[in-house]
């Protein structure tokens, strides 16, 4: 690599390694891509081989309709070598299957966090520190109003408001993205205290990971679970798949419930701040961790969250990426 020259660089398709020619979550069809996880700003269809996580090689299959072969998974802490570039696929606790991707040439180490959390969910394996030269950094919630309470809390709130509910004879629905955020709250469920009702897309997701699902029933057509708890992902707000349920109270888990107009806009009654993205302490946390002395934004709160660094003595600037919330 000749001196002065980026490792990765964004071109018309996406987050580029020249020296390797490969592109790390191409936002458009390429010959070869490297895939952190399988969330649909991350892992985009009609590209013509795909590089994940073990985990994510059948939620690639199932989601971007990916023929046999085409998709090849590598383990954590495991090398490639494309073009004399090494790339290393390390934990980023996002979800199940998501990665940070070291990269390696010519003596420079960048690392693409693709998203990331610092708190371990008990699903997906924790976040590791990789320490590098570059550090390419989400920053959705790279504010000082996002800190996350323990997950833990927020779990025991979501019980109470559940064995509230079941009282009353009304149905708890709970949105909750189909991979990630639902696996994460259907781990944490006391699956002891009533009926758990699960929607088809957020089964199709659990089965693909092999997720543990029993004592959960199959949300069907044909439905009544009066005080029952149902999972759903975000897009059945504002449809009439709610009405099977009859009477019923509405939730949902995200990190943007911190901003109680999100909530009103949305016609979510209920509110649970859980996030599977780093808060501002977690993001401030991971980048000193890298050790970088550089650092990119891709998405969020980029413009003040480089500040912040930079009020912190660490080179940082905004990248810009075609990435975002965008997996519902």
């Amino acid at each position: 690599m000749a001196q002065g020259e980026d490792l990765l660089t964004l071109s018309p398709n996406g987050l580029y390694c020249p020296a390797a020619d490969v592109y790390l979550d191409p936002w458009r069809p390429v010959p070869r891509a490297l895939i952190t996880h399988a969330h649909a700003d991350h892992a985009r269809p009609g590209s013509a081989s795909y590089l994940t996580h073990t985990i994510g090689v059948a939620l690639l299959h199932a989601r971007l309709g990916a023929l046999p072969g085409q998709v090849e998974g590598i383990e954590y802490g495991r090398a490639v070598t494309i073009n004399g570039v090494r790339f290393t696929f390390f934990p980023a606790g996002h979800v199940p299957g998501s990665a940070q991707i070291l990269v390696e040439h010519g003596g420079a180490r960048w690392v693409f966090s693709g998203d990331y959390k610092t708190e371990d969910d008990g699903v997906s394996s924790p976040f590791e520190p990789v320490s590098c030269d570059v550090f390419i950094s989400e920053c959705t919630f790279g504010l000082p109003v996002f800190s996350w309470r323990p997950q833990a809390e927020v779990f025991e709130e979501l019980h109470g408001w559940w064995a509230q509910n079941r009282e009353a004879g009304i149905s708890s629905i709970v949105c909750a993205y189909s991979l990630g955020k639902a696996q994460r709250l259907l781990h944490h469920l006391r699956r002891d205290l009533g009926r758990v009702l699960v929607h088809a897309s957020v089964w199709q997701v659990c089965e693909a990971l092999g997720f543990d699902m029993q004592g959960l029933e199959r949300s069907g057509s044909d439905t009544r679970a009066e005080g029952a708890l149902v999972v759903a992902p975000p897009a059945v707000v504002g449809t009439p798949w709610l009405k099977r349920f009859g009477r019923h109270s509405l939730a949902s888990l995200s990190g943007w419930m911190a901003i109680r107009g999100i909530r009103r806009r949305r016609g979510i009654e209920r509110g649970f701040v859980l996030s599977d993205h780093a808060d501002f302490r977690g993001l401030t946390e991971a980048v000193r961790a890298t050790g970088a002395s550089r650092v990119l934004l891709t998405h969020g709160y980029t413009a003040a969250f480089g500040r912040w660094l930079q009020s912190l003595g660490i080179e940082a600037a905004e990248l810009g990426a075609s990435f975002g919330e965008a997996e519902e």
